[in-house]
């Protein structure tokens, strides 16, 4: 494991991969649709002299062994974009309108082919086995990560850890973020419909109110987090749509809710999603109406294999030096990335992409979303560099 040579490379190649990554931000693709994504990256892979093979509908692998028997490493990136449409001033920004690389999955996407262009190049070097995943869909429920795990590409052997990492606009480029244990908060969909009678707004004693009994639904459902989550668990319940449609004189007949919830401990999320039902329908037959609560089960929470993790620190440590290494702090945020951490020791690690010169970086899923291209080059070598120290363990 030379780490002046995985640097040299990274210097080398970033050329081609800034390339890639520019022409794959111009033709995003959205979840489980990233047809055009797939047949580009098997493109470039076959020139390369690799054999990809297709996963998980939209997905892509390839693999990469090395001289001599050793572990098993996946890396894995995803490839879906956002319906965004895209503000930002690039001379590449999205050709397809409405829709953008938002969350930097462009950027993950090139520097996973820069991490193999790195790991081919000294696969001699090399111990093991590493399975290089380009997943579909992560933005979308149920997530590609359920696909890939269900198809049984990870199964016999099953890999001895899996890593990947996040584009992080909130920190200047050439840092990296790593946090040991829980990360990432579960994320579960809550949809609400609430019936009454409507009626005449001026005759509220002659009708059931649905906007009522879902404004006090909103104001209660509160209490759950307020008053029955435990202490030491982060927790959060957030309604982002309301829908009545009625008028300034017209109480509608019904009104919707729409919301989501998210923790970081699977019993105490099991506990609360049945009192959120419990809650919701018992207001709403307690004020007259009646309530329907359809709560679709996100991603588990995202936990950081500990032992993974603080050798993935160590050797970021000796790539790009203590200074550069932060720790991340708890983020409510979720992603799929957690389900493989459910069943092969994990690492979820952030890449900084932000310009240090700039006041304002927008984060990810805005319209000005935008990444230091320069970030590509640590991408690549930190990547590279973490496979080729894990693969000696």
């Amino acid at each position: 494991m030379d780490m002046q040579t995985i640097s040299d490379l990274s210097h080398k190649y970033f050329p081609e991969i800034l390339a890639i990554r520019r022409r794959l931000h111009q033709f995003p693709e959205l979840s489980f649709q990233e047809h055009a994504t797939q047949e580009y990256l098997a493109r470039i892979l076959t020139g390369w002299g690799l054999e990809p093979k297709k996963t998980a509908g939209t997905g892509l692998y390839v693999d990469i062994e090395g001289n001599e028997a050793g572990p098993y490493l996946v890396l894995r990136a995803d490839i879906d974009a956002l319906p965004v449409d895209e503000q930002a001033d690039v001379s590449f920004s999205s050709e397809n309108p409405g829709i953008m690389h938002a969350c930097g999955h462009d950027v993950h996407t090139s520097s996973l082919l820069g991490t193999i262009r790195i790991l081919d190049s000294i696969k001699g070097s090399l111990r093991g086995r590493v399975r290089c995943l380009f997943q579909p869909g992560e933005e979308l429920l149920p997530g590609g990560a359920e696909m890939v795990i269900k198809s049984g590409l990870l199964d016999d052997p099953k890999p001895d850890f899996i890593i990947a990492q996040h584009v992080f606009p909130e920190m200047p480029a050439g840092r990296a973020g790593f946090r040991p244990g829980k990360y990432m908060a579960s994320t579960d969909e809550i949809y609400i419909e609430v019936t009454g009678t409507g009626g005449h707004a001026a005759m509220p004693d002659s009708l059931v109110d649905p906007v009522l009994i879902a404004s006090s639904l909103v104001v209660s459902l509160q209490q759950i987090v307020s008053r029955k989550a435990p202490s030491h668990v982060p927790t959060v319940l957030s309604f982002g749509k309301f829908d009545a449609r009625g008028a300034t004189n017209v109480i509608p007949e019904k009104a919707s809710l729409e919301g989501t919830f998210r923790t970081m401990d699977e019993k105490w999320r099991s506990v609360a999603l049945r009192e959120i039902e419990n809650l919701v329908t018992g207001m709403a037959k307690s004020m007259g109406g009646r309530a329907e609560c359809r709560i679709v089960s996100g991603y588990p929470a995202l936990v950081n294999d500990k032992n993974l993790t603080a050798k993935l620190v160590h050797l970021a440590n000796e790539y790009l030096g203590e200074s550069n290494i932060v720790e991340l702090d708890l983020r409510m945020t979720g992603e799929d990335f957690a389900r493989y951490s459910q069943i092969i020791p994990a690492s979820f690690y952030r890449l900084g992409t932000g310009f240090s010169n700039r006041t304002v970086n927008y984060p990810v899923h805005h319209s000005r979303f935008e990444v230091n291209e320069e970030a590509l080059k640590t991408g690549m070598g930190l990547m590279a560099f973490l496979a080729s120290g894990l693969l000696q363990t």
